[in-house]
């Protein structure tokens, strides 16, 4: 008998991430050498959920600061177009984006500054987790109720749960394994989204299309 899908919502904390601050391209280097792994995930991987992030050309805090503040364009767009859920782990990701920074150092003739009131802060999250009360128990449920699902239910089951589940799928995925072969169609559909580089919104709208197409909902008709 397959488990009821409980929709849980989040939000997150912020708070100092315990590395000094970066003012230039080569302390940024050398703190995201030591910083924590929340960090790196905080500012590659939680930007499309924090309300402050208001830099479409850009999904990462680093590619922002470098292009905003070092006025560093051909770097931010080398950070740009990293996914980190393309990354085996995050010291596969941190070891990227160094190999990334220094070749741009290597590059410049002087190391870029940015002004003191705008250095860049390291931070981490904590993430608040709270029940919406909607609960899905079979694929139907999903396809009907998908709609009015939070964004912040979106982020956590579908882009979050990769780092917290065992297998690194998301949580929508998980549980339609339980209903059998007539799953894996809108399983493989799931499996195909490029999220990383989607808002939310974009994200859910993706995702509702998949669950209502005729080849998903028939086969559980």
């Amino acid at each position: 008998m397959s488990m009821a899908f409980q929709i849980r919502d989040c939000s997150l904390i912020a708070r100092m991430a315990g590395v000094r601050s970066a003012m230039n391209l080569r302390e940024l280097e050398e703190r995201i050498a030591v910083c924590p792994d929340e960090s790196l995930f905080h500012h590659f991987c939680e930007t499309v959920i924090r309300p402050t992030f208001d830099n479409p050309d850009y999904n990462n805090d680093f590619a922002m600061w470098t292009s905003r503040y070092l006025q560093d364009r051909k770097l931010a767009e080398r950070l740009a177009v990293i996914n980190p859920y393309k990354c085996s782990s995050i010291d596969e990701l941190r070891k990227l984006v160094l190999e990334i920074i220094q070749e741009r150092l290597m590059e410049v003739d002087h190391i870029p500054w940015a002004p003191k009131k705008d250095q860049f802060h390291f931070l981490r999250s904590v993430t608040v987790v709270y029940d919406t009360g909607l609960i899905l128990n079979s694929p139907v449920d999903l396809f009907e109720r998908l709609p009015e699902v939070a964004l912040g239910s979106v982020y956590y089951h579908f882009v979050e749960a990769r780092r917290r589940t065992e297998n690194g799928l998301d949580d929508f995925s998980n549980w339609l394994s339980e209903f059998g072969d007539g799953a894996l169609p809108l399983i493989e559909l799931l499996h195909e989204i490029d999220f990383y580089f989607m808002s939310l919104s974009e994200l859910k709208l993706k995702l509702v299309d998949i669950v209502n197409r005729s080849e998903v909902t028939n086969a559980f008709k």
